[in-house]
């Protein structure tokens, strides 16, 4: 059974910590040119996740990412008529 992920922003003031990050989930990425690192976590403990990780004071802020409520199927989108010619001719 797959568990639901949902990933959090954590904006950092200096990237020496980034790695301390890992025991709260996977490290996704670290940007650092802008001081952010993106990593993942199980949805259910997202709320207290967020909380330990502001908690430090080498953290700005953390955002969660909205992508898991966002609704991916769209209702009027409508085929490229090009695309759906190529498509019979067999190229």
């Amino acid at each position: 059974m797959l568990t639901q992920r949902q990933g959090l922003v954590v904006w950092l003031h200096s990237l020496k910590h980034a790695k301390s990050l890992r025991r709260f989930g996977n490290v996704h990425y670290v940007s650092k040119k802008m001081k952010y690192v993106v990593l993942y976590c199980n949805q259910e403990d997202i709320e207290s996740v967020m909380e330990k990780i502001n908690s430090y004071s080498y953290v700005k802020r953390v955002d969660p990412s909205f992508k898991p409520f966002i609704k991916s199927v769209f209702e009027n989108s409508r085929p490229d008529k090009a695309k759906e010619y190529d498509y019979k001719m067999g190229f």
